[in-house]
């Protein structure tokens, strides 16, 4: 590794001790802020273009003008060094890099390894659990969609195990005809492994071998005058053939992605289609950040498949609508990664030629709306700076809401916007305690102390440009408070009140230090973006304390119960998944909880429903 000293770069004098073996290459401003990664075959000769050339584009001089030291890192391959540029990127998100954000993990079907009864169920995050797993799904949406599908189909069941473990009679999944209760034994494990494995070579892609399966059982009831159950499998054969000719696409390889892009100016757009074991399970659209300089299409692709499938699993085949930056190299580096062949296609003809046109008009439609609603957010955010007279339009705003029922496990929402919209990764939630029950002063206090002290502390949480606090002139005049306490008076406030019929449009914008009010009105872009921000504190702030009011609830109601201490209690709620589960069960089932005699699982049944 070699790095230079923090005063002016000499670039040419660094470029002399480098070596021509490939590796990564880091650019760091005179503060520490990175400002790009690179990678290169040969680091000697990559490097030595940004300071041998006479010429630079203006992006790329103004990078290389910032430069105050270059780092190094030498790798036994090309491959592996595009896969290191690509960690690095998504890891210190570099001011000039193109940058794909998409902090989300992918979900999947999972069918769990219990011995006899596996769970058919939705899963995201990290695979840990023992079963099958199958995806990755593009969305959330995609997944509910195939397990609702499945489960009608083939009847596996969806219940946690603590619940699977201690029903006494079938649930309303199996009066719905979704699952075949067997929490009772009313199937056995032989039949129910066989819709295992049917839901398995169906999510395999074999759903015609499935078919003929069910084709074969269905002769055999129908032979020995099961009629009805003749008919009920000659209704799954028919509901799979729909689903056969509406999810299995022709043309489509086991696995396979296909993206496309396009760019306009320093917005882009790639969509992806993803097919797995021969479905189309859906389609994503990403917007990555532009770069140091406006690429070109193929390289675009190039730059978003290293970070994308740098955190999972490239599928054996990429259709690709531009041909990327050394396609060789890119499939050599995936295949290292996946554990397996990967193949990069660009000249494609037939349905891959219709599926890359699909996914360009994706991307040609998604990035015309995503300008669209830019624009409309940087009119707004224009008209925000014009209203209340700041020096320029705020790069990131936030706004505080409290959320209670009757004083009851309240909490604060704080949220954060910028001009690209919501910033999720920088919400927080502050549980509040130790305020008078249904104090909205008080706990807006104690949330507001907890943020910005932080801030005065030179903590990680910086200042925002524009505080908006939901609420009038006594919430306005105690944030105000906190503010100059903490000797952040340069922070601009604004209290946002509801109109006296409290309809959307007619809010008062309460002024720090008794400014004054505003009233902008319903049609002004400025309110209407306060509003949008004003509502997802909301939002939040009630899913949170909701989220905490259940919590406090299932505590609290057993805690009132003789014999039933806190083992016990994580123990029942574990057992049937909550405070609402362990409602549903009878004497019986609660008797069956480790620990549990019949006497006291009578108490806590009466106690329940007293």
């Amino acid at each position: 590794m070699h790095a230079s000293a923090p005063a002016t770069f000499d670039g040419k004098l660094f470029v002399r001790h480098l070596t021509h073996a490939p590796g990564v290459y880091r650019m760091y401003a005179g503060d520490g802020v990175l400002l790009y990664v690179g990678k290169a075959g040969n680091l000697k000769k990559r490097v030595s273009n940004y300071f041998m050339r006479p010429l630079l584009e203006p992006r790329i001089a103004a990078m290389v003008a910032q430069i105050a030291r270059m780092e190094t890192t030498v790798t036994r391959t090309e491959s592996e060094a595009l896969m290191l540029e690509a960690q690095l990127i998504k890891q210190f998100q570099p001011r000039y890099n193109i940058l794909l954000r998409d902090g989300k993990s992918y979900p999947y079907v999972l069918i769990t390894a219990h011995a006899d009864y596996p769970r058919l169920a939705y899963h995201r995050g990290a695979r840990t659990l023992p079963g099958s797993y199958f995806g990755p799904f593009p969305s959330s949406g995609a997944v509910r969609e195939s397990l609702n599908l499945l489960h009608k189909l083939f009847h596996l069941r969806g219940c946690e195990e603590s619940y699977f473990r201690n029903r006494t009679r079938p649930c309303l999944q199996y009066q719905i005809g979704r699952c075949s209760a067997p929490c009772v034994g009313l199937i056995s494990p032989a039949d129910y492994a066989v819709d295992v494995r049917h839901v398995q070579m169906f999510l395999q892609g074999r759903s015609s071998a499935v078919i003929n399966e069910l084709a074969a059982l269905m002769q055999c009831a129908s032979d020995a005058l099961e009629f009805e159950r003749a008919a009920r499998l000659r209704d799954q054969i028919q509901a799979l053939r729909t689903i056969q000719s509406e999810h299995y696409v022709q043309g489509a390889s086991a696995d396979m992605d296909v993206l496309a892009c396009r760019i306009n100016g320093e917005s882009a757009c790639v969509s992806v289609l993803f097919f797995r074991n021969g479905m189309a399970l859906g389609s994503r659209d990403f917007f990555p950040r532009m770069g140091v300089d406006a690429p070109a299409p193929g390289a675009l692709l190039a730059q978003f498949i290293a970070q994308y499938y740098a955190e999972r699993a490239a599928p054996a085949e990429l259709i690709l609508e531009y041909a990327p930056e050394q396609p060789e190299l890119l499939a050599q580096a995936l295949a290292e990664h996946a554990g397996h062949e990967v193949h990069i296609k660009t000249q494609v003809r037939g349905d891959r030629a219709r599926f890359i046109e699909l996914a360009g008009r994706n991307a040609e439609a998604a990035l015309v709306t995503r300008m669209a609603s830019r624009q409309t957010l940087e009119a707004r955010f224009a008209d925000l700076a014009r209203l209340l007279s700041l020096p320029q339009p705020p790069t990131r705003i936030e706004c505080f809401d409290i959320s209670h029922t009757q004083g009851e496990a309240t909490v604060a929402s704080c949220v954060a916007y910028g001009p690209e919209g919501p910033m999720k990764g920088h919400y927080r939630k502050f549980n509040i305690t130790g305020v008078v029950a249904g104090d909205d002063y008080a706990a807006m206090e104690q949330a507001l102390t907890r943020r910005f002290r932080r801030a005065a502390q030179g903590g990680d949480w910086a200042s925002p440009d524009l505080l908006l606090i939901d609420g009038g002139a006594g919430q306005l005049a105690r944030a105000e408070q906190v503010l100059d306490t903490l000797g952040l008076r340069d922070v601009p406030i604004v209290g946002v009140a509801k109109g006296p019929a409290r309809r959307s449009g007619e809010e008062t914008l309460v002024l720090a230090h008794g400014s004054g009010q505003l009233h902008p009105g319903s049609a002004s872009p400025a309110l209407q973006l306060i509003n949008a921000v004003r509502d997802e504190a909301h939002r939040f702030a009630i899913g949170a304390h909701r989220r905490r009011r259940e919590a406090t609830r299932e505590r609290s109601v057993l805690q009132d119960i003789p014999g039933i201490g806190p083992r016990r209690r994580r123990m029942l709620l574990n057992a049937f998944g909550g405070l609402a589960g362990l409602q549903g069960a009878g004497v019986e089932e609660i008797a069956r909880v480790s620990g549990i005699d019949r006497g006291l699982a009578a108490r806590i049944y009466a106690a329940l429903h007293g």
